[in-house]
């Protein structure tokens, strides 16, 4: 049994210990008993739709949808997912207090080219019988989704998996992200370092930092889990695959004047690094 809180062993060693391939560990989906699943499903409709919402008014939310359930497990079953209210900025990911937080880069800053600033969030996935996390980056101007990962933990591996997956595609000036645990690990923030990259992090009480990627959220759900309810991690990753390849090379967005972020992404001046 590998445990995602070992006190001492690391996934990849525990991994190691029993013959696991990491890989093949991320690639389950996490688990929870039929009824938490059902509930954190209707939560994260709930979030996606109203991310102002805690868990006290998540809980009368439930309540309403015919679910009477105590608001301490509503809050144990937030946590879990990486959600918190917006009010006043929005929280996906857990701060780790021994790790370094960066200032916030963008007050003010008109951004007026691909590859200038870009940006990483994660959101929970529901699934039939588990659930999954979903990291991606994207480039703010062009909202082109230049790489993303699924986990079934939040350790952070494939934080770092989806940066090294965009950075082969070229690099931002300024890289932001909220300051989750995953973001501000030395191995995360070494890497944006090394290539040269300015850090920035959302600072508390700041509302919508990261509004493109949380409508990103909003598109990729109402428009492709929630419909298609995939069964198993292959079929998610199949078809999250299909997803952001339309999102990027077909589906018009009405604040890119109906063009494709692909169409912006790779026409308009890149930044001059």
């Amino acid at each position: 049994m590998i445990e995602t809180k070992h006190p001492i062993l690391s996934i990849r060693r525990q991994c190691e210990l029993v013959g696991l391939n990491r890989a093949t560990f991320y690639r389950e989906p996490a688990g929870e008993s039929a009824l938490n699943l059902q509930l954190m499903r209707l939560i994260d409709e709930e979030y996606t739709r109203a991310p102002f919402y805690g868990y006290r008014k998540m809980t009368a939310r439930l309540e309403v949808r015919g679910y009477n359930v105590n608001r301490k497990r509503v809050a144990r079953l937030m946590r879990k997912m990486g959600l918190r209210a917006i009010y006043p900025g929005p929280r996906t990911s857990i701060s780790a207090r021994q790790h370094k937080k960066y200032p916030y880069l963008l007050r003010g800053l008109e951004i007026t080219r691909p590859n200038q600033v870009w940006a990483a969030d994660i959101t929970y996935v529901p699934m039939p019988s588990g659930f999954m996390y979903l990291v991606a980056v994207i480039d703010w101007f062009s909202r082109f989704v230049l790489a993303w990962q699924l986990s079934n933990t939040l350790d952070g591996h494939f934080c770092l998996d989806a940066l090294r997956l965009a950075l082969q595609q070229g690099k931002p000036e300024i890289f932001n992200t909220d300051q989750g645990a995953q973001f501000t690990a030395r191995a995360f923030t070494g890497e944006l370092e090394t290539a040269g990259i300015r850090i920035s992090m959302d600072g508390r009480g700041r509302a919508f930092d990261n509004i493109f990627i949380e409508r990103l959220w909003r598109s990729v759900k109402y428009e492709d889990l929630y419909i298609k309810e995939y069964p198993t991690v292959p079929a998610l990753d199949a078809g999250l695959y299909d997803y952001f390849d339309l999102y990027n090379y077909e589906r018009p967005h009405q604040s890119l004047d109906y063009r494709t972020p692909a169409d912006v992404h790779f026409s308009a001046p890149a930044a001059q690094l």
